[in-house]
């Protein structure tokens, strides 16, 4: 009986070293995979995220758009203000993860991207383009796949690029559709479609 407790209290620290130690072997798998053909797009695309300049682009031919469009557009930067300031000011600071270790021998380099100076956890660039897709795609139900294929391949190239480990960028893609849903909650946009909320009162 008295071991139970501290055998529970061992599960959790053991569970995270697992989950670590799974987390640097999928990295590795990728920084070490031969991917020619798609290693420069990956890169340019990496470098086209940053910023959220893809999304905001999009967001801005949109936004050309009366109605549905530009309320998704809306919508979408919303998105990415409430992700990026929750990854870059709460999750980074809070946890502080090392970015990835790349060494001098890689043996893809040419893959590479400059390493950012902030923390690792969570991926910022992968909250971003989740967030965007996922507050544009109820407003603009034509626009969710692609934006989310788009998410999903900027999520990858942050880890194919050596910037991220994979659960920096599942992290992200979580924080990016909370983020999303709490921007579509406070507009009112329901399953159903676009209708306001009810005031009372």
């Amino acid at each position: 009986m008295l071991d139970r407790p501290q055998r529970e209290q061992r599960t959790a620290p053991e569970l995270l070293r697992d989950l670590a130690a799974l987390d640097q072997a999928l990295y590795e798998a990728v920084t070490v995979t031969r991917t020619p053909a798609l290693d420069h797009a990956l890169r340019r695309l990496s470098a086209a995220a940053d910023h959220s300049k893809i999304s905001f682009t999009i967001a801005g031919l949109l936004a050309l758009w009366p109605g549905r469009p530009r309320r998704a557009a809306a919508l979408g930067v919303a998105a990415i203000g409430v992700a990026s300031a929750s990854a870059n000011i709460l999750g980074k600071r809070l946890v502080r993860r090392p970015r990835p270790h790349r060494a001098v021998d890689s043996p893809f380099p040419g893959r590479h991207v400059p390493m950012p100076q902030s923390a690792s956890f969570p991926s910022g660039h992968t909250a971003s383009a989740v967030a965007f897709a996922a507050a544009v795609g109820p407003a603009l139900p034509v626009a969710t796949v692609p934006l989310g294929l788009l998410a999903c391949a900027v999520g990858y190239s942050r880890i194919h690029t050596g910037v991220h480990y994979p659960g920096d960028v599942v992290a992200g893609a979580v924080l990016g559709t909370g983020a999303a849903a709490a921007v579509l909650a406070a507009a009112g946009l329901h399953r159903g479609g676009l209708r306001p909320l009810r005031r009372t009162g």
